[in-house]
């Protein structure tokens, strides 16, 4: 376990987990496991999420581009001023097979989605004090994270209840996504989404505002937690992501 009081690096304790493999991708990755606060002072569970993109989320040395999302310090900060509760935060490393994991609509993609309900979720659940059950099980990311994020609470929902949509490239496959959508014979499903997309991000905003009018046209409302937000000028990078993460963090774990 490591800890690192440098804001520059990462904000609380963390676990790392290298080279954590897949039967059903037949590959390795690295997970990083971030600990809310509380975790080492008692006998508290507390609820997941699981962030795609992870080598992205909490250490800008190892992010796309040397920023970071802070999530360990945005989520710090929300939790010490009690306006969230803790939560466990499991990042899963990309690989060079990203644009394909990344889709459902590939066997990769199927079979990553596999791989974290039927691999991880297990072993997170097993390794550290997480509270049972689909309530507390959140899922989170952006662009192509943003699509596998959508696409694993939609068609995953008996084990992830909540899922936050950031920038969503929903123009792969042809749009694909639209028709999966249009075509599930339970349109109206048990779960919590967050989406959003930047007004700056040209090739994205059209997709994206049309997937809010779909869900909304099948009764996604505030009432049954639908937030969507489109961010005046926002583009697509790691900056603007780690501007308004605070927004999904409270939508999934607000008081």
């Amino acid at each position: 376990m490591v800890y690192i009081k440098n804001s520059d690096e990462i904000l609380g304790k963390v676990d790392y987990h290298y080279e954590f493999y897949s039967r059903y991708l037949k590959n390795e990755r690295d997970i990083i496991v971030w600990l809310p606060p509380s975790y080492g002072s008692g006998e508290k569970s507390y609820p997941v999420l699981y962030l795609h993109d992870g080598q992205n989320m909490f250490n800008p040395r190892t992010s796309f581009i040397g920023y970071d999302w802070k999530v360990d310090e945005t989520a710090d900060s929300l939790i010490n001023s009690n306006e969230i509760n803790e939560f466990i935060a499991v990042g899963i490393y990309n690989t060079k097979d990203r644009l394909e994991e990344y889709n459902w609509f590939t066997e990769k993609g199927k079979n990553y989605c596999s791989f974290i309900v039927n691999e991880l979720k297990p072993f997170i659940d097993d390794t550290y004090r997480t509270k049972k059950g689909r309530k507390y099980n959140a899922v989170i990311g952006s662009s192509m994270g943003g699509l596998i994020s959508f696409q694993l609470l939609w068609n995953y929902n008996k084990h992830i209840a909540k899922g936050a949509c950031l920038s969503n490239s929903f123009w792969v496959n042809d749009k694909e996504i639209f028709n999966m959508v249009e075509n599930d014979s339970n349109k109206l499903k048990d779960i919590e989404i967050y989406l959003d997309c930047g007004t700056g991000e040209k090739e994205l905003i059209d997709d994206n505002q049309k997937m809010v009018e779909m869900l909304q046209s099948y009764g996604y409302n505030k009432d049954n937690r639908f937030m969507f937000y489109f961010p005046d000028g926002a583009k697509h990078s790691e900056h603007d992501w780690a501007e308004r993460l605070h927004l999904p963090l409270k939508f999934l774990f607000g008081k």
